[in-house]
């Protein structure tokens, strides 16, 4: 990934997670464009504009209406021009056929929806750095889900403070909001 600027979709159709995303993106200092939408049917539209395909990674919520979140991975996964989209589940399902699905189904990783903003932050820059390292392929079973781990958080700060210096532009952000 070498354009510098990280261009995020965020496809789930709670607003307030749609502030609680943005202001732990904006606390990570990482330089992004952010594109909300609402439901499955906008996400889909947008993700076929052929101005979007430069979209580097996908954050999308299970359940939205008019289209849920399975329904539109599957025409990702099934469209020749977004299928190395990375798509990173974002949910509050804690049930693992749940995950075991999207697993299956092929996204790239699967982030339960956290209690606390701090592991909002925590999962979210961990996701982002794989997302910068290339790492897009899906990993064995064991590391698809991405935890906000607090306890884990202290072990990691010095490391995190290095994924941070690896993501082009940290330090800057900018917001969109579809109409």
């Amino acid at each position: 990934m070498n354009s510098g600027k990280l261009h995020i979709i965020l496809a789930d159709d709670d607003r307030d997670d749609h502030l609680f995303f943005k202001e732990a993106i904006e606390e990570l200092k990482v330089m992004a464009q952010l594109t909300t939408v609402e439901n499955g049917e906008e996400l889909m539209k947008l993700l076929n504009e052929k101005t979007n395909h430069a979209c580097h990674v996908l954050f999308m919520d299970l359940n939205m209406p008019r289209k849920n979140g399975f329904e539109c991975l599957k025409e990702i996964k099934l469209n020749a021009a977004l299928k190395h989209l990375p798509v990173i589940i974002f949910s509050t399902s804690k049930d693992e056929a749940i995950v075991n699905e999207g697993y299956q189904k092929g996204a790239n990783y699967y982030i339960r929806k956290p209690i606390t903003f701090l592991q909002l932050k925590s999962a979210l820059q961990k996701a982002l750095a794989l997302v910068f390292q290339d790492n897009l392929l899906q990993p064995a079973k064991e590391q698809f889900v991405i935890t906000g781990d607090l306890k884990k958080l202290s072990n990691e700060r010095n490391r995190s403070n290095k994924i941070s210096q690896s993501i082009p532009g940290s330090g800057h952000w900018c917001l969109c909001r579809r109409a």
